[in-house]
C-alpha cells in the first residue's frame, strides 16, 4: 500500500494538458464557469499522501453522481447513475467519462443550458482516498481497490471494469462496489444518498443551488490537493465561498444603480472601519466572513480628473510612491472616481500571506509582488455608498472589478458564507491568520465597533518597542525587544521577544533603534529585574508580534517578532482584548449578535452570544475564576461537537446557581424557569403511569442558555426521543478507587475495548471529568432497555470473573477498596451519563473529554478544564468521536443470554 502511494502525483504533471484535451474540447469556458484546469499549475503541490476524491451530485439530463479520484494531476471520473451504495450486493453502474481538472473538485453551481452537462452540480462529498493496489496497473487491468475517507463515503470500495457486451460500449462501463467492512449496510437500510442528500460543502439542497443563479460555490482544500476554481482573498477557501461573478454590466447600467444614492464630492480620505476582537464566533444568519489577511490596510483613492490614483494608509498617509506598479494597475479600472478599501499583501506560493515578505518589500527593496485585495467600496463616480448595506456595496464592487485579471495585482476579496464557527475552524486548519466577520446589512462606520469582528487562530498584535538588549554573540543586531502598549496615555510593560529575527532584520532594527536611544525608561513601571542590560529608546517604533498567550502577570508568552508596522503610530497601540475592543455599533441593527457586552450593565448580550445573560461577570467557580460569560462562550464554542450527543435526547441538568462547591440540584423536567429555547418530551413514568415533560434541546442557543441557568453538568439518556425505549449506545463506566493508578485505569479501559472488539463492536472512550473513564459503544436502536442492560451486565461479569482482584460489579462501597467498579447500570431506562465536552460541577470545572485510544498510553491522565479551553481548543479540529454518530452496529445475544 505504501509503495502505491509513493507514485502519487495529485498536482499537475507534464501530461495534464493531454489528459484534459477531451474535457476542454467539450466546453466553452466563455460561457460555463467550470474551471479549465489551467489555473492548477500555479498552486502549490500538496503532500504526497493527500490524494483527493470528490463526488458531485449532477442534475443534467437525468440525476446521477459523478465519482472522481485524483490521480496524476487530474480527476479520473465515472458517472454513477444511481449513486453509491453501502450494500455490498449493490453493484452500481459507473460509466467512465473524460478526465477532469483537479480544481473541478471545488465546483458547485450551475452549468448553463446548451453546455455539455448543463444543469445543477452539488459537491455532495469530498475527502481523500487511499489506493490498495498499484493505481496505474489497476486502471489498466480494470480492477481498482481503495479506501475512502470522506464525510459521507468511508471504508473499502472497488471499481471493476465490466467485460462482455459492456466492454464494447463507447464509454467504458465499470461497477462501483462496497467491500465488506464495518461501514457496510444491509439491504433495506436507508441509503446514504437518502440519508445525506445535501451538499457536504455548503449544506444546500439541489433546489437552493439552482436558485442561486448568480453564484458559484467553490472550495480550496489545499491539504487534499484540490485547488479552487477562482482565487479568493488569500488563495484559500476553508468553508462556503460565495465567489460571486455577476454578469458584466455596461457602465451605463452600473450608473443606473447609482442614481438612487446620495451624491458627494470625492472625499480626500475616509477613516477605516475597524474590527473588534471577539472571543467566540458570532451567531446568526446575517454575518458574512472574510479571511483575515496579514498585510497593510490601504484605501485606494481614484480621481481620474485631478489627482489620479492615491494609496493611503489607515491613518491617511500617502504611500503611492512606494507602490507605483499597484497604483498603475488600480488606475486601469473603468471608473472616474472611487474609494476602495482593502489590504495590500505579499502572497506566498501556497496562497498564504507573508507579513515578513511584505516588510522586506517595503523596507529592504526586496522584489516581492504586491497584491491588493479589495473588500469594500465607499464611493463610486460621485456617489456615497457608505450608507448601503455591506452586501450591496460588495455587489457593486464585484461588478467594478469584473474586468480585472483574477490572477492580477488587484483582486476581489471574496466573502465566505456559513456558520462562523465552522469557517473559523477550517481557516485555522488551513493555516490562515483568522477571519473577519461582518454584518451583511451593516453600513460603513469608521472606527471600531461591533459590526465587524475579528477572530484570530493565534495571538498576534502590535506592540511599542521601549528598549532592547544586545545580542550575546556580538553581531550588529538585537538580543531582545522590550515591548509595551499604551493605556490612559502611559506605556505599560508587556514583556519581551527575542526570536523571529533574520540577519537582515537584526541590522535594520539595530540601525533604527540606535538613533532612538534614550537615557530613561519610557514605561510607567517595570517588574524587578527587567531593566538589567536594557538600552532604552524613545517609544516610536511599532512591532508586529505573535505570541501564545498572556500570563497571569500580564506579559506575553513565547513572543516572536514578525516585522515593523510603519502604518500605525505608536500612540495608538492598545492591548487587544474582547472587553476593550468591543464598542457599540454606530447604527442600529436588528441582529442580536451585533450588540456588544458591557460590564456596567447587569443584563447584556456579549458580542457573539445568542442569548442574554444576567450578571455575566458572576464567578461560577472560585478556583479557576470562570464567569457566567466565559461558561456561555465555552458552550457556544463546543456546540458543534457537543450537540450531536445531547440534542433530541431526554436530559438531566445539574444547576448550581451559586457555582461549583455550593449547593446544586438536578433538574430533568421542563418547567416555567426554562425559556422557549428548551423543548420537552412526554415520558410515561413507570411508577405513576403518568406522562412527565422531560427537558430536551436541539439548538446551540439552548446550549448557551445553560450558562445563564448556572448549569455545570449535562447528562443525556442513552436513547433518542424518536426511539426512546431502544437505546443506541452501551456505556461501561470505569469508576476506580482513589488508590488505583492511571496506568491501571487506562489498561482496564483498553481491556474493555479489546473485549468489545472480539464481539465485532467498535468502541470509544472519554474522561468523566474525574478519575474514571467511560467506554461507549454505539449500537443500532433495536433492543429494549432490559435487553441492553442484561448484555452490559453479563459483559462486566465476565471481566470480573477473569480478574476479581481488579474489577468489581457491585455498588457496595466497602468492597471497592483497591478495585475498579464496572458500572453497567447506566444502561437502564432513565439512567444518564455525563455528555462529552460537558463541564463537571467540581472545583476547577473539569471537562468530560472524548479521547483517542492512543491517549490512554500517556504517562499522566489527560486533564481538561473550561478555563484552559484556549490551550486545547485545537482538539475540536480532530474530534476522536466524530465518527461515533454514524457507526451502525448490532450485538448478538447467545441462547445463554450472555454476549
Amino acid at each position: 500500500m505504501a509503495k502505491a502511494r509513493e507514485k502519487v502525483s495529485p498536482a499537475a504533471s507534464p501530461s495534464t494538458d493531454h489528459q484534459l484535451d477531451r474535457y476542454r474540447s467539450m466546453r466553452d469556458f466563455n460561457v460555463t464557469r467550470e474551471p479549465s484546469g489551467r489555473e492548477a499549475r500555479k498552486k502549490a503541490t500538496p503532500a504526497a499522501d493527500a490524494l483527493p476524491f470528490v463526488i458531485q451530485k449532477h442534475a443534467a439530463t437525468r440525476l446521477h453522481y459523478d465519482f472522481r479520484l485524483g490521480w496524476n494531476g487530474v480527476l479520473k471520473s465515472w458517472a454513477v447513475t444511481k449513486g453509491p451504495s453501502y450494500v455490498p450486493a449493490d453493484k452500481r453502474l459507473a460509466v467512465q467519462v473524460e478526465d477532469h481538472p483537479m480544481n473541478y473538485g471545488g465546483f458547485e453551481g450551475i452549468i448553463p443550458k446548451g453546455q455539455y452537462g448543463g444543469g445543477t452540480v452539488m459537491l455532495w462529498d469530498h475527502g481523500t482516498w487511499e489506493p490498495h493496489v498499484d493505481v496505474d496497473e489497476g486502471l489498466r487491468k480494470g480492477a481498482l481497490k481503495f479506501a475512502l475517507h470522506g464525510e459521507k463515503m468511508k471504508g473499502n470500495w472497488a471499481l471493476v471494469r465490466m467485460g462482455g457486451r459492456a466492454a464494447n460500449e463507447s464509454k467504458p462501463n465499470w461497477l462501483l462496489i462496497k467491500e465488506h467492512d464495518e461501514f457496510e449496510r444491509a439491504p433495506g437500510d436507508t441509503s446514504i444518498t437518502e440519508e445525506a442528500p445535501d451538499s457536504a460543502q455548503t449544506g444546500r439542497t439541489m433546489d437552493e443551488i439552482a436558485r442561486a443563479e448568480d453564484r458559484v460555490w467553490q472550495s480550496n482544500r489545499a491539504e487534499e490537493g484540490i485547488a479552487p476554481a477562482t482565487t479568493s482573498a488569500n488563495g484559500k477557501h476553508p468553508e462556503k465561498v460565495a465567489a460571486t461573478k455577476p454578469v458584466r454590466k455596461s457602465k451605463k447600467n452600473l450608473s443606473r444603480e447609482l442614481v438612487r444614492l446620495p451624491k458627494e464630492t470625492l472625499p480626500k480620505f475616509v477613516p477605516p472601519q475597524l474590527a473588534s476582537l471577539a472571543r467566540v464566533p458570532p451567531v446568526g444568519k446575517n454575518w458574512v466572513h472574510e479571511l483575515k489577511l496579514d498585510g497593510y490596510r490601504i484605501e485606494a483613492r481614484i480621481d481620474r480628473r485631478k489627482a489620479g490614483v492615491q494609496l493611503l494608509t489607515r491613518t491617511g498617509l500617502d504611500w503611492t510612491h512606494r507602490m507605483k506598479p499597484l497604483a498603475a494597475a488600480i488606475g486601469e479600472l473603468a471608473v472616474d472616481s472611487a474609494l476602495l478599501d482593502g489590504e495590500v499583501v505579499v502572497l506566498e506560493s501556497d496562497g498564504r500571506t507573508s507579513f515578513a515578505n511584505l516588510q522586506a518589500a517595503f523596507q529592504e527593496g526586496t522584489k516581492h509582488s504586491l497584491t491588493y485585495f479589495v473588500f469594500d467600496l465607499l464611493h463610486l463616480d460621485g456617489h456615497d455608498l457608505r450608507e448601503l448595506p455591506l452586501l450591496e456595496r460588495k455587489k457593486l464592487l464585484a461588478e467594478l472589478l469584473s474586468d480585472a485579471d483574477p490572477e492580477g495585482p488587484v483582486r476581489l476579496s471574496e466573502h465566505l458564507i456559513g456558520t462562523a464557527g465552522e469557517i473559523f475552524s477550517h481557516a485555522c486548519k488551513l493555516g490562515a491568520e483568522g477571519i473577519i466577520s461582518k454584518l451583511g446589512d451593516g453600513k460603513y462606520c469608521p472606527g471600531r465597533g461591533g459590526n465587524w469582528l475579528k477572530l484570530k487562530c493565534y495571538q498576534e498584535q502590535e506592540f511599542v518597542i521601549g528598549g532592547f538588549t544586545l545580542p550575546s554573540n556580538g553581531i550588529n543586531g538585537v538580543g531582545a525587544l522590550i515591548l509595551g502598549y499604551y493605556r490612559d496615555g502611559k506605556l505599560i510593560y508587556a514583556g519581551r521577544t527575542g526570536t523571529g529575527f533574520t540577519q537582515t532584520t537584526h541590522k535594520m532594527l539595530r540601525d533604527k533603534l540606535d538613533k532612538l536611544r534614550h537615557s530613561k525608561s519610557p514605561f510607567e513601571k517595570l517588574p524587578a529585574g527587567v531593566s538589567r542590560g536594557v538600552i532604552w529608546v524613545k517609544p516610536e517604533l511599532v512591532a508586529q508580534v505573535s505570541f501564545s498567550t498572556w500570563t497571569a502577570d500580564d506579559v506575553v508568552r513565547q513572543a516572536a517578532f514578525k516585522g515593523l508596522r510603519e502604518d500605525k503610530p505608536a500612540q495608538t497601540v492598545r492591548r487587544e482584548s474582547p472587553e476593550s475592543d468591543a464598542k457599540p455599533a454606530s447604527h442600529k441593527s436588528t441582529t442580536k449578535a451585533a450588540t456588544p457586552s458591557s460590564r456596567a450593565k447587569k443584563q447584556a448580550t456579549p458580542v457573539g452570544l445568542p442569548v442574554r445573560l444576567t450578571h455575566p461577570e458572576k464567578v461560577l467557580d472560585q478556583s479557576s475564576g470562570v464567569t457566567k460569560r466565559e461558561l456561555a462562550e465555552y458552550y457556544l464554542a463546543v456546540a458543534d461537537v457537543m450537540l450531536p450527543f445531547v440534542a433530541n435526547r431526554p436530559l438531566t441538568i445539574v444547576r448550581c446557581p451559586e457555582g461549583s462547591g455550593k449547593q446544586c440540584f438536578y433538574q430533568k423536567h421542563k418547567n416555567k424557569t426554562l425559556s422557549g429555547n428548551f423543548g420537552s418530551i412526554e415520558i410515561v413514568d413507570k411508577k405513576s403511569g403518568k406522562p412527565e415533560p422531560y427537558i430536551t434541546i436541539s439548538t446551540r442557543e439552548a446550549l448557551v442558555e445553560l450558562a445563564q441557568l448556572g448549569v455545570l453538568e449535562v447528562h443525556p439518556w442513552g436513547s433518542c426521543n424518536e426511539t426512546l425505549e431502544q437505546p443506541d449506545r452501551i456505556i461501561i463506566d470505569l469508576d476506580p478507587d482513589e488508590a488505583i493508578d492511571w496506568a491501571t485505569i487506562a489498561a482496564s479501559a483498553l481491556e474493555v475495548r479489546k473485549r468489545f472488539h472480539a464481539l465485532g463492536l467498535k468502541s470509544f472512550v472519554k474522561t468523566t471529568g474525574g478519575k474514571g473513564l467511560h467506554v461507549v459503544v454505539p449500537i443500532v436502536p433495536e433492543h429494549p432497555w432490559p435487553v441492553v442492560k442484561e448484555f452490559a451486565h453479563n459483559f462486566v461479569l465476565a471481566m470480573e470473573r477473569t480478574a476479581p482482584m481488579r474489577f468489581l460489579t457491585k455498588m457496595t462501597k466497602a468492597a471497592r477498596a483497591g478495585k475498579i467498579y464496572l458500572d453497567y447500570l447506566r444502561n437502564e431506562r432513565g439512567s444518564t451519563a455525563v455528555a462529552p465536552y460537558s463541564p463537571r460541577a467540581r472545583t476547577g470545572l473539569p471537562v468530560a473529554m472524548p479521547l483517542s485510544w492512543n491517549e490512554l498510553k500517556s504517562d499522566q491522565p489527560p486533564r481538561f478544564r473550561v478555563i484552559d479551553f484556549s490551550d486545547w481548543r485545537k482538539r475540536l479540529n480532530r474530534d476522536p468521536w466524530k465518527e461515533l454518530p454514524t457507526v451502525q452496529q448490532s450485538f448478538v445475544i447467545q441462547e445463554s443470554g450472555k454476549p
